[in-house]
């Protein structure tokens, strides 16, 4: 239970989200629950759509006990129950301006269905301090879309990292994702707080060896890596797993689910939230799915698993993230992360921009 000055607090930053994801008044905000789960949560963005002057109104689904999100998401939360619970509710949702999602609809049919009908959905599952200081900027949002302008232009894109990393994904053939926190546009679907890009290799389009090192973290068991661990990739499937307590703790976890497709190289991208720390982990600074060491900023992303979220065909509720340091990444031939640090001319945008423009200008 959040006491009354926390409560008062996620209003106002509730306020400040659904300002950001353009609500006016007027606009109609769904307030997806489940039980008791994240119930402060509800009250605090119905107040702050009261505020806006927003008609706002709420969609309970039937308890089942589970608190998705918290966990990790590993295993697929799809199931959520709300097209089966009342299927009138996924209507009233994709007629709504902005769905606040306070029950994890990611890799969900309803989720897709609803995007599609126009509505945005806005997830929040994160402890209130996760969202107080990941909250989006106007900067990580000019940073994400120039990240993703870049991405989407590349045909290759390579990892690599003093230990031994040197992973290439030929890439073009599914979508992009870029997260800043904020679902501003209509069909668009964010999570509050994240800042991160990514996307997905063409079919059997990832080849290389990966090497964990100590501090890369291993979802979803919340753990950071204790020793080195050699992972060998071809032809987009991980064929072999060297180490310690760790491999064998990544191979029992994709041979839990008797799915060899949790082998598979999922999406690779990178975070992008300076206000991020690596240590939320140890200091308990973090909290909820871990978006800390996940939107880091200049940290590199890789997944194993599905990719259907980007329109590929593997939907194998088996999934690993694994965020890594330290790593250098390439868009074709142009280094965009040099050991962990991000180009100056996407870090800061629009101050490169500028820059570029008074150069022409002078020439």
């Amino acid at each position: 239970m959040i006491p009354a000055s926390g409560l008062e607090a996620l209003s106002v930053l509730a306020e400040r989200e659904l300002v950001a994801c353009g609500v006016e008044p007027g606009a109609t905000v769904a307030v997806l629950t489940q039980g008791s789960a994240r119930a402060t949560y509800a009250e605090a963005f119905r107040t702050a759509a009261l505020r806006i002057d927003a008609f706002t109104f709420t969609i309970d689904l039937p308890d089942d006990g589970l608190v998705r999100g918290a966990g990790e998401l590993g295993v697929r939360a799809a199931e959520t129950g709300l097209g089966g619970f009342c299927p009138s509710a996924v209507a009233a949702c994709r007629d709504s301006d902005l769905v606040v999602d306070l029950v994890f609809l990611l890799w969900s049919r309803e989720k897709e269905e609803i995007l599609a009908g126009g509505s945005r959905i806005l997830t929040c599952i994160e402890p209130l301090d996760v969202l107080a200081r990941l909250a989006p900027t106007s900067l990580q949002r000019t940073r994400a879309l120039a990240c993703r302008e870049r991405l989407e232009r590349a045909t290759r894109l390579r990892v690599t990292s003093p230990a031994g990393t040197d992973l290439v994904y030929e890439l073009g053939q599914y979508g992009y994702i870029h997260q800043y926190g904020i679902a501003d546009q209509p069909g668009r679907w964010d999570h509050f707080a994240s800042s991160l890009v990514g996307t997905v290799a063409r079919d059997g389009g990832v080849n290389g060896q990966l090497v964990f090192q100590p501090g890369d973290i291993l979802f979803p068991y919340k753990r950071y890596f204790e020793g080195p661990v050699r992972v060998v990739v071809e032809a987009g499937t991980i064929v072999q797993v060297e180490g310690g307590t760790d491999a064998l703790l990544m191979r029992e976890y994709v041979e839990s689910f008797g799915d060899e497709r949790g082998w598979a190289i999922s999406h690779i991208g990178w975070g992008l939230n300076e206000n991020a720390r690596w240590d939320a982990l140890l200091t308990g600074s973090g909290g909820g799915i871990g978006m800390d060491s996940r939107s880091f900023l200049g940290s590199v992303m890789f997944s194993t698993g599905p990719n259907a979220e980007f329109g590929g065909t593997n939907d194998t509720p088996c999934h690993m993230d694994m965020p890594l340091r330290g790593c250098s990444l390439w868009l074709d031939d142009e280094l965009v992360i040099d050991d962990g640090q991000l180009a100056s001319y996407l870090l800061d945008p629009v101050t490169a921009d500028l820059a570029e423009e008074a150069t022409s200008h002078e020439a």
